[in-house]
């Protein structure tokens, strides 16, 4: 009985070097996407360390391009993160409160904060 295929296996078990294809005939990018659960402290530290190679200018184009996709993903998985803690915060508030203290207002950041 041949071995149970894995992730990047062909069908004798031998593993393939070939990217995987994306749908648009791309290939697979080296870097791995932002995990789904991913902590959003954990994915703003790695955003920050990105931006920091970046602006230091010393990486070469593919591998600033790779850093920069990397960090659009990051960005993503922190605003998705963000709007869940939001949307969490919002059914507490509603269960918490009765229908007429509650109204949802935009965040605003102190304006001792930029000075």
């Amino acid at each position: 009985m041949p071995p149970p295929a894995t992730a990047g296996a062909n069908s004798d078990g031998t593993v393939s070097s070939k990217k995987p294809r994306i749908p648009g005939g791309e290939t697979a990018n080296a870097t791995p996407p932002a995990p789904a659960s991913a902590d959003f402290e954990g994915s703003l530290a790695e955003l920050e360390a990105i931006v920091d190679r970046l602006e230091q200018g010393e990486l070469s184009l593919d591998e600033s391009l790779q850093q920069f996709e990397r960090g659009v993903q990051l960005t993503r998985a922190c605003q998705a993160a963000l709007k869940q803690a939001e949307h969490k915060v919002e059914i507490l508030l509603r269960k918490s409160a009765s229908p007429d203290e509650f109204e949802a207002a935009p965040f605003a950041a102190d304006d001792d904060a930029t000075s």
